[in-house]
């Protein structure tokens, strides 16, 4: 009996831990995961965040300081560049989390407003599960109040 457990416990434990370093090392597809947030189709699972439109943030900052505050905030993050550059005005992170290394993917355009201003628009969303328990929505709110604070 005492046996049965201990295998089905190192059997449990063998597949967590594989798990585990396959989400870590499984790459992230830059042509499918690279979308401006204008042109998403919202997922029909709720692990995701899209600030488009209305909704997006605009700065009285040019261009080119919100880049490289963008910059700073995913090198401040540990965030990995999957595509593009942020002085581009399109860039694409992608975010692991801490215990099972599942990935994230942050997308956001940087575009120059009429009065000299940027405007940013932000797409994050999970590669695996249904729901995220809100960490994409609070990575978002995380990215608005960074790029609200800088400078």
């Amino acid at each position: 009996m005492l046996f049965k457990l201990f295998i089905s416990v190192a059997t449990l434990f063998g597949i967590v831990i594989f798990a585990a370093v396959a989400f870590r090392v499984m790459p992230m597809d830059a042509a499918r995961y690279h979308i401006r947030p204008a042109l998403a189709v919202p997922p029909s699972t709720p692990n995701f965040a899209l600030m488009v439109g209305d909704e997006a943030l605009v700065l009285p900052r040019n261009l080119a300081d919100v880049a490289a505050d963008v910059a700073l905030k995913a090198a401040s993050d540990g965030a990995v560049l999957l595509a593009g550059q942020p002085e581009d005005g399109f860039v694409t992170y992608v975010y692991r989390s801490r215990l099972m290394g599942f990935p994230d993917a942050l997308s956001l355009t940087l575009d120059p407003t009429d009065e000299g201003g940027t405007r940013v628009q932000i797409f994050s969303r999970s590669r695996f599960g249904y729901s995220d328990l809100g960490v994409n929505a609070a990575r978002v709110a995380d990215w608005v109040a960074a790029l609200q604070a800088a400078r």
